[in-house]
């Protein structure tokens, strides 16, 4: 098969041939049995090569050159000393002061005149020396010679400059250029019924959909198009997703992007990129453009220590004239992603740019449910496996941690070379995601595992005493992360609030641990710090931010912090010192009520503490079920809360019939 030119590469006429070799193009033969293509050096590497060839004959002309016309060279005194001596027969005056001689015994050598000697003709005529003059003839090879250098450092710098012009200007119109990649048919098609929970926001999608598949049915109703949409929810819960389920259902142009695509070193090339990317939106309306981690140029302008128009500053107001400015964007829908909605610029806000705001939250329990039989899918699981104890167990996951969770679960069986996923293994990835690696191989002396059980016993006997706390789920004594021992409880559904008992009952069960130590040894150890923590931070929230003490419906906390200075770096506070001195009594008050009890519940129930804390030193780790049955409880049993109504209690109000009017009274009225 003849090769035409189009075949090669049409850069610089090379192909590679079967073992990676280059080859030139040579044009096509006449009689067609010249090949195309044959191999030959690079030109490039040709041209060093001559260059190199060119220096070296150089340099071999001029060594040997001078090596041939070496002459003896005497000082000046010498030569008048041999003039006056009559050694001298002939003398050669040249140029540059140069004078060349020839001795009596035939030597040649040569000197030069270090100053002006008016009696040196003299001193030669009477000593009857021959004196010649010449002029130094200057050849070409001599000029070009001493011109090469010069030759050869400006061909270099002309060729440096045309290689580094021509990839300044590539890098300069790539930079102006929109980093933004276009949603293809080909890529995997993502749809609204991959994407488990999240109802409303769907709906809000779902209604961006119709409209650009049908805009006739809106527009005739009055309806304009929304500009953005702006998609705010914590890290993991889907947002990303959710835009590739917006390009797999649209069928319409779809474009991503990072916010972070839009910042460059460069002035201008920001702002260059917007206008870029939009009008390429504009060309393909109608068409989605997709923003993901818009926080990264959408930050408030003018804020933080300098303040000024940089770079990003620029960017977003590109962005903003984009949105909505002079220029049409009809039928181009921006959707952007954040987890940050508190820095961004307000204007980006207003209706008009991202006329929705929609927010994509951690999923409940039921959602979870669904998005993990969304990811078991691709994975084969034993009868075991129940996903809404899984769900009920993982509250305050997102829906990438439940993708986590299965994959984890699934590297679990394969270690144990099984193919089948049971609820062993699922429980494991949850407690590793939850709660850290297992250190099994952590060496403790048994004096050591045995305060570790006593301070998780503590934690675990409270919750089958106390009325208002999650059921208990497991407590071991096997080291995960940084913590020793772990006390897990399990929610019967997910908790949106909690009142005042639910929270002093969680204290005291963070207590538990402290008391315990405390009641066993008669000291404590550094084991506690995190409980102390926990439980005075929650107490201080109670007394200052939820009014649960006996300052009342007051907020003492300061949540006034700079939004580019750090948290906790400028504080203040809005209460006296008197105040200030009230709400440490009332954390005290409530920490010191909370002890008692769990002092006084700890010590009427210290057989179960022990019977508890030997059992985890044998097992290291106890879930609820055999902790009812070691100690005797009855077996867990869901129930739900039921809501006291005051209103039953009280008595209705009798209502009194009105007298009857005679008929003068009537007349009257």
């Amino acid at each position: 098969m003849k090769l035409k030119k189009e075949d090669h590469d049409r850069d610089n006429d090379t192909r590679k041939d079967d073992k990676g070799n280059n080859q030139y193009w040579q044009g096509p033969s006449r009689d067609g049995k010249k090949p195309p293509f044959k191999p030959q050096n690079n030109p490039k590497n040709r041209f060093a090569l001559m260059v190199f060839i060119t220096l070296a004959i150089t340099f071999a002309y001029m060594f040997f050159n001078s090596a041939s016309a070496a002459e003896q060279v005497v000082p000046y005194t010498t030569f008048i000393s041999y003039v006056n001596s009559g050694e001298v027969t002939s003398v050669e005056i040249k140029e540059q002061s140069q004078i060349n001689f020839v001795l009596r015994n035939g030597i040649t050598a040569k000197t030069r005149i270090p100053y002006f000697d008016e009696s040196l003709l003299d001193t030669l005529k009477a000593k009857k020396v021959v004196v010649t003059g010449s002029v130094q003839e200057v050849s070409l090879l001599q000029i070009l010679l001493q011109l090469l250098p010069w030759i050869i450092f400006i061909g270099f710098t002309i060729m440096l400059y045309r290689q580094s012009s021509g990839l300044n200007g590539k890098m300069m119109s790539s930079l102006g250029k929109s980093r933004a990649k276009e949603y293809l048919d080909t890529d995997t098609k993502t749809t609204f019924k991959d994407v488990a929970g999240q109802v409303e926001a769907k709906y809000e999608l779902e209604e961006v959909v119709e409209f650009l598949k049908s805009p006739d049915r809106f527009t005739q109703a009055g309806a304009r198009i929304p500009r953005g949409v702006l998609l705010v929810g914590p890290p993991g819960t889907g947002k990303t997703l959710l835009a590739k389920a917006v390009a797999g259902e649209s069928g319409v142009a779809f474009f991503h992007t990072s916010g972070s695509d839009f910042v460059e070193m460069f002035v201008g090339m920001g702002a260059a990129r917007v206008r870029d990317l939009f009008e390429q939106a504009r060309k393909t309306s109608p068409c989605i453009l997709f923003i993901d981690e818009l926080d990264a140029v959408g930050r408030t302008r003018g804020g933080g220590l300098g303040g000024g128009n940089d770079e990003r500053e620029q960017t977003l107001n590109q962005i903003l004239v984009e949105m909505d400015g002079f220029s049409s964007t009809t039928g181009v829908i921006v959707m952007a992603a954040t987890n940050r909605p508190d820095v961004l610029d307000p204007a980006l806000l207003r209706p008009g740019r991202f006329d929705r705001q929609v927010v994509v939250d951690l999923p409940d329990i039921q959602e979870r449910e669904d998005i993990l039989k969304i990811h078991v899918r691709k994975v084969q699981l034993e009868d075991d496996v129940d996903l809404q104890r899984l769900a009920r167990g993982s509250a305050g996951t997102s829906g990438a941690d439940l993708a986590n969770l299965v994959n984890e679960a699934a590297l679990f069986a394969a270690r144990k070379r099984k193919t089948t996923v049971s609820m062993e293994d699922m429980e494991a990835a949850r407690d590793k995601i939850l709660l850290g690696v297992a250190r099994k191989s952590r060496a403790m002396t048994e004096e050591d595992k045995l305060a570790t059980a006593y301070h998780e016993a503590g934690h675990a006997l409270l919750h089958y005493h106390l009325d208002n706390l999650d059921p208990l789920h497991k407590v071991t004594i096997i080291p995960h992360g940084r913590a020793l021992g772990l006390t897990v409880s399990l929610p019967e559904r997910d908790a949106y609030t909690k009142n005042r008992s639910m929270l002093l009952d969680w204290i005291k069960v963070t207590m538990g641990g402290y008391v315990a130590e405390d009641l066993v040894y008669g000291e404590t150890t550094t084991g506690t710090s995190n409980d102390i923590k926990q439980a005075t931070d929650l107490a201080r929230r109670m007394v200052t931010e939820w009014g649960m003490s006996g300052l009342g419906f007051v907020n003492y906390a300061d949540e006034s912090e700079p939004l580019f200075l750090g948290r906790e770096i400028s504080q203040r506070k809005e209460y006296s010192n008197e105040t200030a001195n009230q709400i440490d009594q009332e954390i005290h008050k409530i920490l010191d009520e909370a002890m008692e009890d769990t002092r006084k519940i700890l010590t009427e129930k210290r057989e179960e503490l022990d019977i508890l804390t030997y059992e985890l030193v044998e097992k290291e780790s106890l879930d609820d079920s055999q902790i009812r049955v070691l100690l005797g409880f009855e077996p867990w049993v869901s129930t739900p809360r039921q809501i006291k109504n005051p209103a039953k209690k009280r008595k209705k109000p009798e209502v009194k019939a009105a007298p009857e009017k005679n008929e003068s009274e009537t007349a009257k009225e």
